[in-house]
């Protein structure tokens, strides 16, 4: 299995001997020994992955890195944080994805009101299975636990992923006092309840809801 190092915050080192791993089309930024780059299409979900990815608007091109040696990614000077799976999925937008190990298989999941908000669309990406997958973020990213105890709401702008037996609900910020001028800015959140894990970043992306 390739192996996923961060050099700095912002540079992703994955180290192959022979392996292969799924990358965002066009982060390589170096090299060195043997590497052979391959497009893929729908994804890295063949045809079938490609005909979904056009209907639900996720759209994600993928190529695959194959060889011995190291390789650089990068994305835009953005930070990079590595999530390592243990056979549970990870939910995330598909343009916060960066790399993944080529055997975690993706795909698409309905997410209703809270892509919509977000101007992602209704459905966003999954990465499920065994091994590291590398995100990208606005800024450094907060992992935020939530617990049956401790339910979290998030900022639909700042949210990027979650993973672990969570549930995810829509809320509405919106008071009398917001029409009044005294509310905090924060039309619509997101609440997830259970037990996991979900990554937000410090700067707030636009939404479709955005301030009322």
């Amino acid at each position: 299995m390739a192996t996923f190092r961060l050099q700095g915050s912002r540079v992703l080192a994955v180290d192959m001997t022979g392996d292969a791993v799924k990358a965002k089309n066009g982060s390589m930024v170096a090299y060195d020994g043997q590497m052979a780059f391959k497009k893929m299409t729908g994804g890295g979900e063949g045809i079938r992955g490609m005909v979904t990815r056009r209907v639900t608007g996720e759209q994600m091109t993928v190529m695959e890195v194959k060889g011995h040696g190291t390789c650089w990614f990068a994305d835009r000077a953005t930070e990079i944080n590595l999530v390592r799976l243990t056979g549970e999925k990870l939910y995330v937008e598909a343009s916060n994805l960066l790399c993944t190990d080529a055997g975690l298989r993706t795909g698409t999941s309905f997410t209703g009101m809270r892509g919509a908000t977000q101007g992602n669309g209704l459905f966003t990406t999954t990465v499920e299975g065994t091994g590291q997958a590398a995100i990208v973020s606005d800024g450094p990213a907060v992992v935020l636990r939530v617990s049956q105890q401790y339910p979290l709401t998030v900022d639909p702008g700042a949210y990027i992923a979650h993973q672990g037996n969570v549930r995810q609900s829509f809320q509405s910020g919106v008071t009398f006092r917001t029409f009044l001028g005294e509310g905090g800015g924060e039309a619509f959140q997101i609440r997830f309840e259970g037990e996991g894990l979900v990554y937000v970043q410090p700067s707030e992306r636009a939404t479709i809801a955005g301030d009322v």
